[in-house]
């Protein structure tokens, strides 16, 4: 199907089942000019919190939908590709994060948001990669913490906060792409540029980052210095929005291990998601996220605690 008949299609499909599109700051541009909110996990969980929508059409990866369900119980949740997943939700299987668990009875837990629903009902408490600075500074000090599945953010959050954890050793391939050999040279053909860099990404890269951040948290970082050059270490969807939010700036995505056609670090799973996809989902209302509900509101408890605290 023709694209712009494939845009035309989808607006009228979703004006007529009232259904809302949330995106992923990482999905493809065609998606991203036609949902309509684009955010960060964080932003996207309340914004599907606060939808009037009788169908949301969560355009990210499948835990991302999980989530908007866990919010919405009385709502549809669609997913455009029900493959989308995330090598940190599928890196941590419930029945070997059981037995991690039960090894450290005295340790709160905090997962990261990239989880499945059956680590979220494990939980104490969930956080993004936005508001875990703030999360791990609402556990008393003498508490001990289970963080998982990320173990770059894990690591990271330690040296912010100056607490120790147990990590579970779990990592995001897109962010463990990056080349610290490219991205020095990168900089020093760009000596005025400044490095922004996600926390999912390993320690090295973050050591030469001037700031380190969310996806919101780049993006503002990028709207409001007045730097004209940046280098930018997570994924490279990004840059769509904010490319039209400064015109002005010169954006360059971070250089990965790999020789790839972009040159730049993409996820595979967010990129799975197409416009055909997108219009599929919305004429046949599915593929659907069902969830049973005792797993719902176990997993939704630590959303909650997180929401209240951020």
């Amino acid at each position: 199907m023709d694209k712009n008949v494939l845009v035309q299609e989808i607006i009228r499909l979703k004006k007529e089942k009232n259904a809302i599109i949330l995106a992923h700051y990482y999905q493809n541009e065609d998606i991203q000019e036609i949902a309509d909110f684009i955010g960060d996990s964080l932003e996207l969980s309340k914004k599907a919190q606060t939808t009037s929508a009788d169908i949301i059409v969560f355009a990210g990866v499948h835990f991302m939908a999980e989530t908007a369900k866990i919010l919405n119980p009385n709502k549809k949740v669609l997913v455009p590709d029900w493959e989308a997943g995330c090598s940190l939700a599928d890196g941590c299987d419930p029945k070997d994060f059981k037995i991690f668990k039960n090894q450290y009875p005295d340790h709160v837990i905090v997962t990261y948001i990239n989880c499945s629903a059956e680590i979220k009902a494990m939980s104490d408490l969930v956080c993004t990669s936005a508001n875990a600075k703030k999360i791990i500074g609402s556990i008393p000090l003498d508490q001990k913490i289970i963080f998982a599945p990320d173990q770059n953010l894990g690591n990271y959050l330690q040296k912010e906060t100056n607490r120790e954890f147990v990590l579970w050793k779990g990592s995001c391939v897109v962010h463990e792409a990056f080349s610290l050999d490219k991205l020095i040279d990168l900089y020093k053909k760009n000596p005025t540029a400044k490095i922004a860099a996600h926390p999912e990404s390993e320690s090295h890269i973050l050591k030469i980052a001037h700031y380190i951040g969310s996806t919101s948290g780049i993006i503002n970082f990028i709207k409001t210095d007045p730097t004209a050059v940046f280098i930018v270490a997570t994924e490279a969807g990004i840059l769509h929005e904010l490319a039209k939010a400064v015109p002005d700036k010169i954006l360059i995505p971070a250089p990965t291990t790999e020789d790839n056609t972009c040159a730049c670090s993409e996820c595979a799973f967010m990129k799975m998601n197409t416009l055909e996809k997108l219009y599929w989902c919305l004429k046949n209302e599915s593929p659907e996220i069902l969830i049973q509900e005792q797993l719902r509101i176990d997993a939704l408890k630590p959303i909650e605690k997180m929401l209240q605290l951020s």
